[in-house]
């Protein structure tokens, strides 16, 4: 394993403000358990997940309340046991509507009408949702299938699901493994910190992708302003075996781009739509996705939750939040001690890329990495400047 500067430098980018250092130390923080979350079945790219469950079902922790429906969607597990209060159209991060499956954790079952047959236990708990793998041994087909049954989808974009993303169609062979810690967006530390915290996840993410890919060459894309992920990732890999390289890319934006990462890792260019990055032979992962695939296989843990950076001049504390799917972002704004004062504007994800929204009621999905809270002078200063 060695680690490089990127040799190849795509035409272009901007050096937005990029205020990062207002959540940047702040480790993970796990969000006590919300009294209620709203389960969209749109929490990944293309079809959304079929509903199972009905009011007044209760369900368990990792229960599937909503089925994969089609090659191009994911799995819904219920993140925490509780009772199903409504099925019902709901506001998602991006705009649209969907389903969502409104749960109320603080509900309990009914007692079991025959003595003989105790009301099982909550389990909200550590214990294992899935049986466990040992990744050596398991088949290629296991593996995918574990990705594919923990619901995994990309984590730090558009959300498409990992299993068809890890099995290229005949023809076509990884030769490169990408792992995205760029993490260009604005005010986001959530990727940064994952790195920090879970690199041991991340190491282990990463042998079992290559096992299933068939044993690519690894570049681990991390941008020049995050020497302390850097240094993190290199101890994590220091010992592994094969072509490994930690790329330090220029602080740039759009360097977390997929295809623009591709041709500052391995300098390969992707082709125009409907080509894909396995057209050249890349696969390009978030390394928070990879430490999730790591916990599905190791610890039967499926994608329940993951870590949202919430920040801006208008919330009182920033914070990077452990939350289960379905928290409303109400909820970890009032984690993070509330507003300083009235946000001028609410935003679902970065400053470049993020969508703004108009309550704090909607849902965190799977791919929700952020939620800023913005003054009037930020969005101003944001407003202000030339195109």
């Amino acid at each position: 394993m060695k680690t490089v500067k990127s040799p190849f430098h795509f035409k272009g980018g901007v050096h937005p403000d990029y205020n990062k250092e207002l959540a940047r130390d702040k480790a993970i923080e796990k969000l006590p358990l919300p009294a209620e979350l709203v389960v969209s079945m749109s929490q990944h790219l293309g079809a959304p997940a079929k509903c199972l469950v009905k009011p007044g079902d209760f369900v368990k922790r990792g229960q599937v309340i909503g089925e994969k429906n089609g090659f191009i969607s994911v799995c819904v597990r219920a993140p925490a046991d509780g009772k199903v209060k409504a099925v019902e159209k709901r506001l998602g991060p991006a705009g649209g509507k969907a389903d969502a499956v409104i749960l109320d954790t603080t509900a309990t079952p009914e007692p079991a009408p025959d003595a003989n047959s105790p009301t099982p236990p909550p389990t909200n708990s550590p214990t294992p949702i899935l049986p466990p793998l040992d990744w050596k041994t398991a088949t290629r087909e296991e593996l995918l299938k574990r990705v594919e049954e923990a619901g995994i989808c990309g984590m730090g974009g558009a959300g498409f699901p990992t299993s068809v993303k890890l099995n290229p169609p005949p023809g076509k062979r990884c030769e490169y493994l990408v792992l995205n810690g760029a993490e260009c967006e604005p005010y986001l530390t959530a990727d940064f910190r994952v790195m920090l915290e879970r690199a041991d996840r991340i190491r282990l993410g990463v042998e079992i992708m290559r096992k299933i890919l068939g044993g690519p060459a690894v570049r681990i894309a991390i941008e020049a302003n995050k020497p302390e992920a850097i240094a993190a990732m290199e101890k994590a890999f220091a010992d592994i075996e094969g072509n490994v390289e930690i790329v330090v890319l220029p602080v740039l934006y759009p360097q977390g781009s997929e295809k623009h990462q591709i041709y500052a890792t391995v300098g390969r260019v992707v082709p125009e739509p409907p080509a894909l990055p396995i057209d050249v032979g890349c696969v390009v992962e978030n390394v928070g996705t990879v430490a999730a695939i790591a916990d599905a296989v190791e610890k039967g843990e499926p994608l329940l939750e993951r870590v949202t950076t919430v920040s801006g001049d208008a919330v009182v504390e920033p914070k990077n939040i452990l939350a289960p799917s379905g928290t409303k972002y109400a909820d970890l704004v009032a984690f993070c001690g509330g507003e300083k004062e009235p946000p001028a504007k609410v935003i679902s994800g970065g400053t470049m890329m993020g969508f703004a929204v108009s309550t704090l009621e909607i849902g965190t999905t799977k791919t929700t990495s952020g939620l800023l809270l913005l003054s009037k002078k930020k969005v101003f200063q944001y407003a202000s400047g030339a195109c």
